[in-house]
């Protein structure tokens, strides 16, 4: 699940000016002056220990769970009442379903963050929730109310040791965006630079962990038992919730792997049309990141993008080709390519914004996604696939590739060359997993993540170059399989890209 993060919200237009910033929110100096040349704790880098990933017991329930549980009751019970009695004085034209609904995500956003993070998961999957909650959900997705300025001042001031304004030219009271787990402001470093703070809440780990076992005994004592919710495993979607929340909590982790992932983009001295924000380590601390500012739009803004007079086929193409590097070779990849995390830039390149969630395939099930790739858009040998899916357990070690092989290819080869408002590639893989499933073969969650990165990059394909193949173009694997795309680009007279 998306959390619509402040990163997303990383120098868009609509933002003030540094001047303007400046003028509204003066810098203090505590009599101490600016510091020209601050280091902060990891002005040399993360230590290993920093960026692993410990998240609590889920099955815990203390006296702390069980006095939140008493005011997360109290306030959804006295929600849905009050919406339900709205309802009935008003004589609304809505069903009384759909009151109670929007009376439970009124209480959502009483109780806060946590709560919010699974409003945004059951609006973002129709399939799995009866519709009322579904679209009452959907207000989750806006911005989050942001704590007041004087918490921010006071955290970044625990978090670095000093004030913002002894470490900062200008710094922005009003948050830029405002999320579940964190909020961006705008700040000028002392050399003139423009960047961005991610500052997560106050004490927000203990609140959500407390928050998410409360979640999942009443998922599994309650809800796993109501018909209405049979559709749904609940207690699954609180654990998934349970590990993505506490990856998203690490904030050097997340600065670490935006590093990574940066530098790697120009691994093979090309790319320079796609970018990530630059993370200035100097002013980074445990809860909070300090990054390069970006300006531009989100992928989904479809009209501005045309009117900027940039390729929106071309721009799409070389960041599928940088995500698909980062999944087949680099690792780790980004996990959340929604239109809040994909910008175009001012300047024509496009840039990936928010690294909270990322994902790393295992080494053999990285080799049969290359595989996969390589057969779509190479020679389309179908017998390699087969192979493939009996060394990861997907197929039974008795299937002859040579059956097999040319079978799967008469159902697929019609589908993946059609564009990709035919049959996509993502909903195929997607397909394929659900299939896999059934036959009680796992696959690793990287690769249910891979299947929805794909299905965002076709989203945006439908409009940007609705009759593009992207499982037939070569240039996205131009790094992955160089000798191979190079001879293909020959014989079918292809001129690939910058």
């Amino acid at each position: 699940m998306t959390d619509p993060t402040p990163a997303a919200s990383n120098g868009h237009r609509a933002a003030p000016p540094v001047d303007a910033v400046a003028d509204a929110a003066p810098p203090t100096t505590d009599g101490a002056g600016l510091i020209g040349h601050f280091r902060g704790p990891y002005a040399d880098g993360p230590p290993p220990e920093a960026l692993r990933i410990n998240p609590p017991r889920l099955d815990k329930f203390g006296l702390a769970e069980i006095r939140r549980a008493m005011v997360i009751g109290f306030v959804l019970v006295f929600s849905v009442v009050r919406a339900l009695a709205t309802w009935v004085v008003k004589r609304q034209d809505t069903k009384a379903v759909t009151a109670a609904a929007d009376g439970l995500v009124d209480g959502f956003e009483i109780l806060g963050p946590t709560f919010v993070k699974l409003g945004q998961m059951i609006a973002s999957s129709p399939s799995l929730f009866p519709d009322p909650i579904v679209i009452a959900s959907a207000r989750m997705l806006d911005d989050v109310a942001p704590f007041d300025p004087a918490t921010v001042r006071a955290m970044v001031t625990r978090e670095l040791g000093r004030s913002p304004g002894q470490l900062f030219k200008a710094f922005d009271d009003r948050p830029l965006a405002s999320a579940s787990i964190a909020q961006v402001h705008a700040v000028e470093l002392p050399d003139g630079r423009q960047a961005v703070i991610k500052l997560q809440r106050p004490d927000i780990a203990e609140r959500m962990n407390t928050d998410l076992r409360i979640q999942h005994f009443v998922a599994r004592k309650v809800l796993s038992r109501l018909k209405a919710m049979s559709t749904a495993n609940i207690t699954a979607v609180i654990e998934d919730l349970h590990q993505v929340t506490n990856q998203e909590l690490n904030a050097v982790l997340e600065a670490h792997r935006q590093t990574v992932f940066r530098d790697k983009i120009g691994a093979f001295g090309d790319n320079q049309g796609i970018t990530a924000p630059e993370v200035y380590w100097d002013y980074c601390g445990p809860h909070l990141i300090c990054m390069e500012r970006m300006s531009g739009v989100p992928m989904d803004e479809f009209d501005v993008i045309e009117s900027m007079g940039v390729d929106g086929e071309l721009i799409l193409r070389r960041g599928i080709k940088v995500w698909m590097e980062a999944a087949l070779i680099h690792g780790p990849f980004h996990g959340d390519v929604h239109a809040g995390n994909l910008w175009v830039l001012d300047d024509g390149r496009a840039t990936y914004l928010d690294f909270g969630i990322m994902g790393e395939l295992p080494d053999l099930w990285k080799q049969t996604l290359r595989d996969i790739l390589y057969t779509a858009m190479i020679d389309q040998d179908y017998r390699r696939v087969v192979r493939a899916y009996q060394r990861v357990g997907a197929m039974p070690a008795d299937v002859d590739p040579e059956i097999a092989g040319p079978q799967i290819a008469m159902i697929m080869e019609p589908m993946l060359m059609q564009g990709v408002g035919s049959v996509p590639l993502g909903e195929s893989l997607k397909a394929n997993l659900e299939l896999a499933q059934q036959l009680g073969i796992t696959a690793p969650k990287e690769l249910v993540l891979v299947s929805k990165q794909l299905l965002y990059f076709e989203r945006y394909a439908k409009v940007l170059a609705p009759g593009y193949v992207l499982a037939r173009d070569v240039f996205l694997v131009r790094n992955v399989f160089p000798d191979d795309v190079a001879r293909v680009a020959a014989e079918q007279g292809i001129t690939l890209p910058d």
